[in-house]
């Protein structure tokens, strides 16, 4: 935990991808109903190389830590130009916090927390959030901004300049919970559209990502 830091203005100028993701093996088993452990694993797989890929190819990252308790998931990682952190932690968030702590050693003065399960996730995307973000920042001040699920009520990606300027708070009704620290920290809070609103959690969202992946691979 950083702490809240109240001082510093918002400063995208060096942004640090951070990725969770438990395992390849552990991820999305809410599918297991829709996908075989093997299809299951190749999907988290190929969402985690997706997101790799766009955090390398974004003009706007400086680089991406991605935090996971699978040295498979680290592996990959490394191979796409990422740092692969295997991090124990319990938790989301404490993951989270633990590769906030190594990008802020590296330099960062911001991070964008982004999920690997976001099937529509490009280099365009992100580099569009970033110039978003920075259009709605206001002067000298720290900034927090999310994007929220297509429900509403969870947080898609979550961006933070300095990047300890709130701690995440994922979980349920992560959005919700993400404003009330910024208002509670005194920090502008921006929520931001985009293809980054759909993620995969359902069935539908399944066939809807299936039908994404396939267009953009054809």
């Amino acid at each position: 935990m950083l702490g809240v830091e109240h001082a510093a203005g918002a400063d995208l100028s060096r942004t640090w991808a951070l990725v969770p993701i438990r395992g390849l093996e552990t991820a999305k088993t809410r599918l297991g109903e829709d996908l075989d452990p093997e299809e299951r694993v190749e999907l988290v797989t190929n969402l985690l190389r997706r997101t790799l890929v766009a955090t390398r190819d974004a003009r706007r990252i400086a680089g991406t830590i991605v935090v996971t308790m699978d040295p498979d998931a680290a592996g990959i990682a490394k191979e796409l130009r990422a740092i692969g952190l295997v991090e124990r932690a319990p938790g989301l968030n404490a993951a989270i916090e633990a590769a906030r702590s190594v990008a802020v050693a590296r330099g960062a003065t911001a991070v964008l927390v982004l999920p690997a399960d976001l099937p529509a996730v490009s280099a365009e995307a992100i580099d569009a959030l970033l110039a978003a973000a920075d259009r709605g920042a206001g002067l000298g001040r720290s900034l927090a901004a999310a994007v929220p699920d297509r429900h509403g009520l969870g947080t898609n990606a979550l961006l933070l300049s300095p990047p300890g300027v709130i701690d995440p708070a994922f979980g349920e009704a992560s959005r919700a919970a993400h404003a009330a620290r910024a208002e509670a920290a005194g920090v502008r809070w921006l929520e931001l559209d985009g293809p980054l609103t759909f993620d995969l959690d359902t069935t539908a969202d399944l066939i809807a990502a299936e039908a994404a992946m396939g267009a953009r691979n054809g």
